[in-house]
């Protein structure tokens, strides 16, 4: 036991080490040398107003997705579990794509374009995510509920596919930069709703962690065992939608990061505790949404973080296939 704690210990100090290193990394990447913008007096408009917001972005939104991951696959007992799986961020897409629309019919309104699709993606994945927690309430079976969860998707996505259908060029190529993925475009006040939101679910999962280790050895056993099952999941639930539609929202769908980040921590400290799991995880996440968006910039035209974070993440879920096998 001193061993495994000595070990989660290491790696949370490992991965905040490893956080802060490529935090200063990421700030420095871009069009601008960071020795131009400290001379040319350019601190506030690009340091503050651009580069510590896209990291802090990261940061919160890779640790966001991570926590969801390490509840859904305790949920579910799939290794494979992603947050993206509930239909959360197909109905973020939804309101994403109803909200290039309006932007559109409406004159004088497409300037406000990155910050209506975010409040839209958000509205979209709250009712998302209320539906999600109502099924979560009326179900027993967790397989029941992951299915509805995949229904639910489809059902947004083909909804989408409807508008975008329907939708000009201009519109089109609104939803897709969003779609695509990324963690620029947003201001210290997003990220502030993000990093509250973030907390909110934190908090949720981590006194949620108990019931998390108890789910894992099966609902049958969690029930004769006299655990809430039904509460237990709920939470971990409307933890999940929370920090999940917060990411979409403000970042787009950045996939695979709820799924690898629980992995590698799990094979790095030798223990399934979610008490020391979601929060090693959270800065798991937040490393692995770090690396994406530094190969996002780091080249001379930027790219989605969404590719990039899936170049970094198909390898390591090859892995962890080949490895089950």
């Amino acid at each position: 036991m001193p061993v495994r704690r000595n070990k989660s210990l290491l790696f949370c100090l490992t991965a905040f080490a490893l956080l802060l290193i490529l935090a200063a990394a990421d700030l420095s990447c871009g069009d601008i040398p960071m020795r131009e913008i400290i001379q040319g007096g350019m601190v506030r408009d690009i340091l503050f107003g651009v580069r510590i917001p896209r990291v802090l972005t990261a940061m919160l939104a890779g640790g966001a997705l991570a926590i969801a991951g390490s509840q859904m696959q305790a949920i579910f007992r799939n290794p494979l579990a992603d947050p993206h799986i509930m239909g959360v961020s197909a109905g973020a897409g939804t309101g994403a794509a109803i909200a290039t629309i309006v932007l559109a019919a409406v004159p004088g309104t497409m300037v406000l374009g990155s910050i209506s699709i975010a409040l839209a993606a958000f509205a979209g994945a709250a009712v998302a995510s209320a539906l999600i927690v109502a099924i979560s309430s009326s179900v027993r079976s967790g397989n029941t509920l992951l299915l509805s969860g995949v229904m639910l998707g489809f059902i947004f996505s083909a909804v989408t596919s409807i508008i975008e259908y329907s939708a000009n060029e201009e519109t089109l190529k609104l939803f897709y930069s969003w779609s695509a993925g990324s963690f620029s475009g947003n201001r210290m006040v997003e990220v502030w709703i993000l990093a509250g939101l973030l907390g909110i679910g934190l908090i949720a999962a981590f006194v949620n962690s108990k019931g998390l280790d108890i789910i894992l050895f099966g609902e049958e056993y969690s029930e004769l065992s006299g655990a809430p099952v039904k509460k237990i999941r709920l939470i971990s639930m409307v933890s999940c939608c929370l920090v999940t539609g917060a990411a979409t929202a403000f970042c787009g769908p950045i996939g695979f990061v709820g799924i690898i980040a629980p992995h590698i921590t799990r094979w790095l400290t030798g223990t399934s505790s979610h008490r020391k799991v979601i929060p090693a995880s959270m800065l798991c996440g937040a490393v692995l949404a770090l690396l994406a968006d530094i190969l996002s910039v780091v080249g001379g035209k930027p790219l989605p973080a969404g590719s990039t974070m899936a170049l970094i993440g198909i390898p390591v879920i090859l892995f962890i296939l080949i490895k089950k096998k």
